[in-house]
């Protein structure tokens, strides 16, 4: 009886991981069902300078499908929320492309934002909660806060990654744990924080910092490092575009491996605390 009950499970999850057209995260919803991804994160996540999160009120900040919702329950959050836009037009998309990005995520990903959210959680039997809310309006007021707070792969697809980063803040009263993509290129000998600014390419980004970048833009927003990880490929999932095939593409891929352990996008973390909390 129990091997049927099994079986029913992973055939039930096989069907609701089908009815979600775009899954942004790779996620075990079941034993041996996994989603679709456009990334993966299962072999690197160990290697943000996570805090300790046990019994600990907890938010996420640009969820997607929430795998790092999920993560923050699994490690023994108390409570989690997930927190991410309602629609994809209040995406923070650069002028020249806000048209074209609303119908590409509509085609893409149906009309209906939050779907991978909710059949994963439903699956995984999460009681992680949605809050649907733009990391620029995050509001004590609102929300109350956090004694952790996590932002994974936000930044750069924000106009002002400060700005929200000090709202952040403001709902912060332990911990901020971030994740962003940094360029390789930028990242490599220079000693200086920088940023290259994109701002016109379809993939919706503005920022992209080198990792001394990415540590100063928390720290601009009002928050002391605690530590912070080396430079870290997210691998790309299932779900992923196929890989460019051209020879300037597999340079680049050589040089992820050889810069960032792995071919994915290169990413840098940092885990900070408010350090203006008392005067903000």
């Amino acid at each position: 009886m129990r091997v049927s009950s099994d079986t029913d499970r992973v055939d039930e999850a096989r069907r609701a991981v089908a009815l979600n057209p775009f899954w942004y995260h790779t996620i075990e919803v079941a034993p041996g069902v996994v989603t679709p991804g456009w990334f993966d994160l299962r072999g690197v996540v160990d290697r943000m300078p996570w805090p300790d999160v046990r019994g600990k009120r907890c938010l996420d900040v640009g969820t997607a499908d929430g795998f790092l919702a999920f993560e923050l329950e699994r490690r023994g959050a108390a409570e989690v929320m997930a927190a991410d836009v309602a629609d994809h037009a209040l995406w923070d998309y650069p002028a020249r492309i806000r048209e074209r990005g609303i119908e590409w995520w509509v085609d893409v990903a149906g009309e209906k934002k939050g779907q991978g959210f909710r059949i994963a959680r439903d699956l995984l039997g999460s009681h992680v909660r949605p809050l649907e809310v733009s990391a620029y309006d995050l509001n004590p007021s609102e929300v109350g806060e956090f004694d952790v707070v996590v932002c994974g792969s936000l930044l750069l697809h924000l106009r002002d990654p400060v700005h929200a980063l000090e709202a952040m803040r403001s709902v912060c009263s332990g911990q901020l744990l971030v994740t962003n993509q940094v360029a390789l290129r930028l990242s490599v000998f220079r000693r200086s924080p920088l940023a290259a600014f994109e701002g016109m390419t379809d993939l919706g980004q503005w920022w992209v910092p080198n990792a001394l970048g990415n540590r100063r833009i928390v720290e601009a927003a009002g928050f002391d490092v605690e530590r912070e990880s080396g430079i870290f490929a997210i691998p790309f999932g299932e779900g992923h575009a196929p890989r460019d095939g051209r020879p300037t593409a597999y340079a680049r891929r050589l040089a992820r491996r050889l810069l960032a352990g792995g071919d994915g996008v290169p990413h840098h973390a940092v885990l900070a605390s408010p350090a203006l909390k008392a005067h903000g």
